[in-house]
C-alpha cells in the first residue's frame, strides 16, 4: 500500500474548465445555424471569449495540478513538505501539532524525521476539501509505516488544547484558505499553544493584504521575549523558483520560524 497524499488543486478546477472549453465550442459552431444576423454575431463574440478564458483556465489549472502532484516530475508539494520539516526538531518525548494537516503530509514527515517524539495532525476537513479526511490520514500514516502520529478533528481559529501544550508548532498553506478571519489572530492562537521555549514553524501566503504588517508582528515577537524570529521568503529559489511562484501566484509564500 502507498500513501495517497492527494493534490492540493481540487479536481474540479482540473475538470470543468475543459468541459466548458468543449461545450462553447460545440455551441460556437452551432452559432452559424442562427439566422438573425445580430444575434449570431452576438453569441460567437461571447462564446469565443468564454472559449477562450476557459481554455485558458484549463491550461493553467492542469499546469497547476501536474506541478503539485505527488506522482508528478515536479512534485513541488512534496519539496515544500519536506522543506518545512527540515525545521522541525522535537526534543525527545516531546509533542508537535500540525495545525491543518489536510492529508497528513507534513504531520508523517515531521514524524519521520522526529521518531522519538508524538506529532498531532488537527484539521477541519469537511466539505469545502472533500478529499482529505482523518481516515485518509490514519492510512497515509500506515502506508509508511509511521506510528508516533495521531489525527483529530480541530479549527484553527480556537484550538482545542491548553496554553502552552506543545513542544513545537506548524502549519502549511492553511491560514490563507480560512475567509474573514484575522490572520496574525490566528497565528496568536498557534503560538499560545506552544510551550515556553518551543520552536515554530509556520509557511503561508504573507502579503500584507492578507496578513497585515508582517515585519511589525515579528517586532511584536521580539519585544514579548520570542527568540530567531524570521520571516524567510520561500518563493525565491528555496522551495521553489521565482518564476513557478509566479505561475502558481505563490509569490508571498513566506516562512515564520522561531523560539518563543
Amino acid at each position: 500500500m502507498k500513501a495517497d497524499y492527494r493534490n492540493w488543486v481540487p479536481k474540479s478546477m482540473v475538470t470543468v474548465p475543459p468541459v466548458l472549453t468543449a461545450v462553447s465550442v460545440v455551441l460556437l459552431i452551432l452559432t452559424q445555424q442562427i439566422t438573425a444576423v445580430r444575434l449570431r454575431a452576438f453569441c460567437f463574440i461571447f462564446l469565443s471569449m468564454l472559449t477562450l478564458v476557459s481554455g485558458a483556465c484549463s491550461f493553467m489549472f492542469i499546469s497547476w495540478y501536474q506541478a503539485f502532484s505527488y506522482k508528478g516530475r515536479r512534485k513541488l508539494s512534496k519539496h515544500i513538505i519536506e522543506g518545512i520539516a527540515d525545521f522541525i526538531k522535537v526534543p525527545e518525548g516531546g509533542h508537535a501539532l500540525d495545525i491543518g494537516c489536510g492529508s497528513g503530509a507534513l504531520t508523517i514527515a515531521c514524524a519521520k524525521k522526529n521518531p522519538k517524539a508524538q506529532i498531532t495532525g488537527v484539521d477541519r476537513w469537511g466539505k469545502n476539501y472533500r478529499s482529505f479526511s482523518k481516515k485518509l490520514c490514519e492510512k497515509n500514516a500506515e502506508a509508511e509505516g509511521v506510528k508516533n502520529v495521531t489525527f483529530q478533528k480541530g479549527d484553527a481559529k480556537k484550538l482545542d488544547f491548553p496554553d502552552e501544550s506543545f513542544d513545537c508548532v506548524l502549519s502549511n498553506y492553511v491560514y490563507h484558505n480560512i475567509v474573514g478571519a484575522d490572520k496574525q489572530a490566528l497565528l496568536r492562537e498557534t503560538l499560545r499553544v506552544l510551550k515556553k521555549g518551543g520552536t515554530f514553524a509556520i509557511h503561508d501566503l504573507m502579503s500584507p493584504i492578507r496578513c497585515g504588517d508582517m515585519q511589525k508582528f515579528v517586532g511584536e515577537l521580539k519585544n514579548e521575549g520570542y527568540e530567531k524570529v524570521e520571516l524567510i521568503n520561500t518563493a525565491n529559489g528555496m522551495f521553489m523558483t521565482k518564476r513557478e511562484a509566479k505561475r502558481l501566484f505563490l509569490e508571498s509564500s513566506t516562512l515564520l520560524t522561531g523560539i518563543k
